[in-house]
């Protein structure tokens, strides 16, 4: 009697395929859907995010305080004034000019772009004048968002309000942690069992360290940078400097992609105001600080902390932007590095803990 038909079986490494796509699948779900909920949260996701780094700027000269006989919540009080007399001080002193120069950025890079389309066209490379022109209404589309005039005050309108809110949020998040911070950890671990305590503390003490790690880091970065491409740009004779510097400083804050962008900025802006022999030597300048920056000075002042691959942080900022908009890219970075110091500081912990259990 012949048997029933035996089915043919399938290939090693067809089934190995398929079990990864199954993993991959159920990853990329819970990322999207991750993603999905931080976009309709983000009012009050990315104010937290902002409250939690500057939280890690505010606590310690709260502790050096405290530690000096001053109340706690007294102690709060005077380093947040202080915190907002500083900015509103600072914003006095350098929006208004800021703000004059910024005027004639836009008509300065529009005139640079003009000048690099014509190189385009007459020079050596000879590329047709609708390519370019298709490319530019493209770009114009891309960002040029509402094109009705009650659109743009209806953007602008939601866009302040949401700028308010999300302002007072902050503050209130980081009054709270600066004052009850140290609670607030203990009442979450409190709620953690007890096998996971010690994990969820290390992991915690990651976290914190690194978002005080790239704060202190990206405006050290920020400020050298905007310091040497201001001061170069004055040497040749560069306008609009304070916006470039401004920009410069801001760019350190979006790690790899801001300093590309700035740096763009500068080398146009000097090709306008002073010519092509100058914005090479803007160019020149602009290449050899990052370098120096990204090979020398980021590992000092970063450490590990931060040693993340070019090709993570702009997917990175990339998503963020995307979630959040300017403040989701300007959060992206620190909350990648988060993200991965924590879990490599999971991981270690589990890995000693096994090998202690090997020991014994």
């Amino acid at each position: 009697m012949s048997g029933s038909p035996v089915p043919p079986r399938v290939p090693v490494a067809v089934d190995r395929a398929a079990a990864w796509s199954w993993r991959l699948l159920t990853i990329g779900a819970a990322v999207l859907a991750t993603g999905f909920a931080l976009a309709r949260l983000r009012l009050v996701m990315l104010p937290l995010g902002v409250a939690f780094l500057l939280a890690t700027a505010l606590v310690p000269p709260v502790r050096w305080l405290a530690r000096r006989g001053i109340p706690s919540l007294l102690a709060t009080w005077l380093v947040m004034l202080g915190f907002v007399g500083v900015l509103v001080g600072f914003g006095a002193l350098i929006i208004p000019p800021l703000a004059d120069e910024f005027g004639d950025l836009g008509p300065t890079l529009e005139e640079a772009a003009d000048e690099v389309e014509n190189w385009l066209v007459d020079g050596s490379l000879g590329i047709d004048q609708s390519t370019i022109d298709e490319v530019r209404d493209q770009l114009g589309d891309a960002v040029g968002g509402s094109t009705t005039a009650d659109g743009v005050l209806l953007d602008g309108a939601v866009l302040a309000g949401e700028f308010v809110a999300g302002a007072v949020l902050t503050f209130v998040i980081v009054f709270f942690l600066v004052k009850d911070g140290e609670s607030i950890q203990r009442w979450v671990l409190a709620r953690i069992p007890n096998r996971h305590r010690g994990r969820a503390r290390l992991m915690g003490t990651a976290a914190w360290s690194t978002l005080g790690r790239y704060l202190a880091g990206a405006a050290t970065l920020g400020a050298t940078e905007a310091a040497i491409i201001g001061i170069t740009l004055a040497m040749t004779g560069g306008s609009v400097v304070m916006p470039v510097v401004a920009l410069t400083f801001l760019g350190a804050f979006f790690p790899f992609v801001g300093a590309i962008v700035a740096g763009a900025i500068a080398i146009l802006v000097t090709l306008v105001s002073s010519g092509p022999g100058a914005a090479v030597v803007v160019a020149i300048v602009v290449v050899l600080v990052q370098q120096f920056d990204n090979e020398i000075l980021a590992p000092v002042i970063y450490g590990r902390a931060l040693h993340l691959h070019p090709l993570v942080v702009i997917l990175a900022v990339a998503a963020g932007a995307a979630i959040g908009g300017f403040l989701g890219a300007f959060l992206a970075v620190p909350i990648a590095s988060v993200v991965i110091n924590t879990t490599v500081a999971a991981a270690a912990d589990e890995a000693t803990a096994m090998r202690a259990g090997e020991e014994r």
